[in-house]
């Protein structure tokens, strides 16, 4: 029992950081695939919770130790507003696990002052999609499995 909570355990904290690492973990660790989607959202859904209620203060408190300012058109800011102008939230949230990862997502959605709801809605939607799709294609296909061994 012990063991198995600290697999799902693992799980979500790789998800927190990149997503891509749940799924990539519950395959070394042999969870089945319904249980790494699972784990993987829930990992990324307490990156997201965490950092929408705090995000205001971490953006202040990089603000103010970075030794030069940031740059304001940066290939990821143009990425980042491009996306948010055609898309909106829906846009930021889907591409927050490839392309974001579960840190940057929330933040640039705080920073765009979407209201906490729509945030916690589709960046769970977002999060249980690729959860589903990501730990199915990694447990079902033999080759990502042979690559990671």
């Amino acid at each position: 029992m012990k063991t198995l909570l600290l697999k799902y355990l693992s799980v979500a904290l790789a998800s927190m950081l990149k997503f891509f690492g749940g799924p990539i973990t519950g395959v070394i660790l042999k969870l089945n695939w319904l249980e790494t989607a699972f784990f993987s959202a829930f990992g990324m859904m307490f990156s997201v919770v965490l950092l929408t209620f705090a995000g205001k203060g971490v953006q202040a408190l990089v603000k103010k130790h970075r030794k030069t300012p940031s740059k304001r058109f940066s290939r990821t800011n143009r990425l980042a507003v491009r996306i948010w102008k055609k898309f909106g939230i829906i846009g930021i949230a889907f591409l927050t696990p490839p392309l974001f990862t579960p840190i940057f997502g929330p933040l640039l959605a705080v920073a765009f002052r979407v209201p906490r709801t729509s945030i916690f809605l589709w960046m769970s939607i977002s999060a249980v999609v690729w959860g589903l799709a990501i730990s199915y294609l990694a447990h079902k296909m033999t080759f990502i499995q042979e690559w990671i061994r």
